[in-house]
């Protein structure tokens, strides 16, 4: 039996069949019989809002209180968030990105083995068409087409694989470089379509080539990602201490140049980020202020390891921060300060407007929400409609209102 306070989903919260996390919550809940009040008081939350997000009536879209349930619950956030995610039919361009994910899965799966190369692969293991075939697949990236992405990356990371194998000295070391960052191409191409494990995989095979590179600023940058990893699944102390470490390191180098002060600004706003996902306000804000002071120093914006750190990159993650914390308010008022460049990457300018209608949506404007929700699709239409915050964000608006663009948009997300 279900104890006291428990309740079932209402038919009413799926929209056209589509699950919202507060159901999946809801289904979780119920597997350990708690009540409601139980998950409430483990989670650290109201009955009330518990309420709300398994009825529908209030959108659990965010990391911090989507961890706090996590914790609680003992389950992975994607048990919650429901990923991957499964375009909708009509969604072909989605559809397509998809395709590539096993093909990717399999060469991340090679990192180490014996490649037993053929002679043609062997033929292909020049620098510098590798260098200009890596730089490709980061513009795909930077643009958000997971289609490319997913047609490029296995291949690429093949021959990097066999370059690897057959290169020595200083080519040997340029080879890890590239095929570290066709790791981070593929951990952000698998992250994207919900392919969490897989990603997590990349991020391993992210550090390990690093290492090979002897570069230590580039084993720093690939630190960066595996604190990442952590951040995701509420382990705070973990990432904190990577980053932390990062910047000690960081911090001991004499005559710091561009490379270095850019990757400094970058772990001090993955330091804001986890802040934020802990729920420390004070905490996130002071290093979003450090970034800040960092950016100004280097007066310009970088793109060290595709990280795009700069004042464009700081100014954006100061919309993200308070949003990650729930506040619409102070989100929006600092989204009126940002201008994006011309030529800006497509996938960042997506996320900022997705941020923005976010914030708009926690103010109660969803008129204005949806707009920013529109324009990100303009941007970077698969990275819109494969975000699990706005699915669920869209999702609950539509649950009051079905009609107009709204439910346009909720069809291309698979949400109505």
């Amino acid at each position: 039996m279900l104890g006291i306070g428990a309740s079932m989903p209402h038919h009413s919260d799926t929209v056209g069949g589509a699950e919202s996390n507060g159901q999946r919550l809801s289904r979780l809940r119920m597997r350990l019989r708690w009540t409601q009040q139980r998950l409430a008081t483990e989670a650290g939350y109201s009955l009330a809002a518990i309420k709300a997000y398994e009825q529908g009536r209030r959108s659990l879209d965010q990391p911090s209180a989507i961890l706090a349930m996590c914790r609680a619950l003992d389950c992975h956030p994607t048990e919650i968030t429901g990923g991957p995610i499964i375009p909708h039919q009509n969604d072909h361009a989605s559809q397509a990105a998809m395709a590539g994910v096993a093909a990717v899965r399999r060469a991340l799966m090679r990192h180490g083995r014996p490649t037993r190369p053929t002679e043609q692969e062997l033929a292909e293991v020049g620098v510098p068409e590798l260098r200009a075939r890596t730089a490709r697949a980061n513009q795909h990236r930077s643009a958000a087409s997971f289609t490319r992405s997913g047609q490029a990356l296995p291949a690429l990371l093949r021959d990097l694989q066999v370059a690897a194998e057959t290169c020595a000295g200083d080519d040997r070391r340029a080879v890890y470089d590239l095929l570290s960052s066709a790791y981070e191409c593929a951990m952000m191409y698998l992250y994207k379509l919900g392919h969490v494990s897989d990603a997590t995989l990349a991020t391993e095979r992210v550090v390990w080539a690093a290492q090979e590179t002897e570069n230590p600023l580039r084993i720093l940058a690939s630190r960066w990602s595996e604190a990442g990893e952590f951040l995701a699944i509420g382990e705070h102390d973990e990432a904190g201490a990577i980053i932390e470490d990062a910047l000690s390191s960081l911090g001991k180098i004499q005559a710091p140049g561009p490379e270095a002060v850019s990757l400094t600004g970058a772990f001090e706003l993955k330091a804001a980020l986890n802040a934020a996902r802990a729920a420390d306000a004070k905490r996130a804000d002071r290093h979003w202020h450090r970034a800040v002071k960092v950016a100004d120093q280097l007066g310009a914006d970088r793109n060290d390891w595709q990280m795009h750190f700069g004042p464009t990159n700081t100014a954006i993650w100061g919309v993200s921060l308070p949003v990650e914390l729930g506040a619409g308010r102070a989100a929006v008022d600092r989204a009126q300060r940002v201008k994006l460049p011309e030529g800006y990457s497509s996938e960042r300018a997506s996320h900022h407007h997705i941020d923005v209608g976010r914030a708009h949506f926690y103010n109660g404007q969803r008129d204005k929400a949806l707009e920013a929700f529109l324009t990100a699709e303009r941007l970077a239409p698969q990275a819109t409609r494969m975000h699990a915050g706005v699915r669920e964000t869209v999702g609950t608006m539509i649950r009051t209102q079905k009609w107009g663009q709204l439910a346009e948009l909720g069809i291309r997300l698979g949400v109505v």
